[in-house]
This record gives structure tokens, sequence and C-alpha cells, in this order.
């Protein structure tokens, strides 16, 4: 799994076993595998929850829970360039693999814990997004058919607006206050919010998002 709490600048030094990631990686492409299962592969190698690699600092574990394989591929697939067609590349980026697996198989290749901690980070972050928009897409249907309901977004699902969140949320992370946010701390506050709700909602209401998120998320993906 990923040791929670390591970090390393590439450019200084590297974990073994990360190294042993890439190793692989490039060596089963050279060997005729197919480049999308060596990546997996590499993944259930991998350990660094974060790091730093050309100047960009990578978090893959949001929270200690919520593992964001994509952006762990986006890292390595920049390791072997030229050894994997770049639409192939871009379009699993974006959610497209080149090759269709079933989730059994997909846990069977980077592992069970892995694989859970993608489950956290999909119900907990991707999954959350879409209920966000969900919920913003029936406040703009109310106001086109002039039936105005009082709440955005955030006080619709958790009963205060997102600033008050925020603070809330940086408080507890013990972050200081700032006008922005990255999109590393989005996915921790995300992510927050995903408990959040859990903690602060009964069952029926939890399994009615839920629903809802999932459609929105269906229906985008049919769009694509």
């Amino acid at each position: 799994m990923l040791n929670e709490g390591y970090n390393y600048d590439v450019g200084t030094n590297m974990a073994s076993h990360d190294a042993d990631a890439i190793r692989h990686l490039k060596q089963s492409i050279a060997e005729g595998k197919h480049w999308y299962i060596s990546l997996l592969e590499a993944i259930a190698l991998w350990t660094l929850p974060e790091e730093t690699y050309a100047g960009r600092h990578y978090r893959y574990l949001i929270a200690g829970q919520a593992f964001d394989w994509l952006l762990l591929a986006e890292r390595l697939t920049a390791e072997i360039g030229s050894l994997i067609p770049e639409k192939e590349r871009v379009e699993l980026l974006f959610g497209q693999p080149p090759i269709e697996l079933s989730a059994g198989e997909f846990k069977g290749l980077i592992g069970n814990e892995k694989y859970q901690a993608h489950l956290n980070y999909f119900y907990g972050i991707t999954v959350e997004r879409a209920l966000h928009l969900a919920i913003e897409m029936e406040i703009e249907k109310e106001r086109i058919g002039h039936h105005q309901r009082r709440g955005d977004v955030f006080e619709r699902i958790y009963g205060f607006g997102e600033a008050v969140l925020l603070e809330r949320f940086r408080q507890e992370a013990g972050c200081p206050p700032c006008e922005n946010i990255t999109l590393t701390e989005l996915n921790e506050f995300t992510y927050w919010l995903f408990k959040y709700r859990i903690a602060n909602s009964d069952s029926a209401r939890l399994a009615s998002d839920t629903r809802k998120a999932l459609q929105q998320l269906e229906q985008m993906s049919s769009e694509f």
C-alpha cells in the first residue's frame, strides 16, 4: 500500500520500491506486455503517498484514505513517454482506459488495499462532486421555472454555506486561512465534505443523494 506520511524530492532520493515500480513498467512494456496492464502492475508496487517530481507536488493519497490512481498514472506515464501512444495516454487520464477490465481484474492488478482506497476516492471525491453538480442543476431548473427555494448547493447538501464549511475544514486540518484553494486542498476538502455528510445525514438521504450523484456521473459519461 502507500506509506502515509513519507515524502521525498525525486531530484535527491527515491524509495527503492518506487524505483522498482518504474523499472517494472519500462521492462514489462519492452517485453511486449500491454502498457496499461504494465502500468497497473507498477501502481501495485508503488508506495509513496506523495512526492515532488519535476517541480510539481503530487499527492496520491487524500486524508490517508482516498487513492487517486489516475494522478499516479499521470506521473508514471510521464516516465515512459514514447513507449505508449499519446492519444491513449490522454484518454486514460480523462477516464477512458485503452482496455476494458472488470472490477475484479482491476482489483487484482493494483491490489486489494489500493483498490479499497480507490473506492474511497471514487465515492468520497468523484461522486461527491457529481452530487454538487446534480444539485446545482436542480437549483438552475428551479430558477428557470421561477420556483425559487432558499440555499445554495452547499446549504442544500450540508446545511451550511461553502465558506463556513471551508473554514471549519481548515481549522480541523490546521491549515491557515487563504483566499485561494489548490487542487490538492480541494480534493481534501471534498473528501472532508463526504465524511461530514455521512456523519450528519440519515440513511435514506444518503442513499438518495448517492443515487442522484451516480445518475449524474452516468449521464456525463454517456455525453463524453
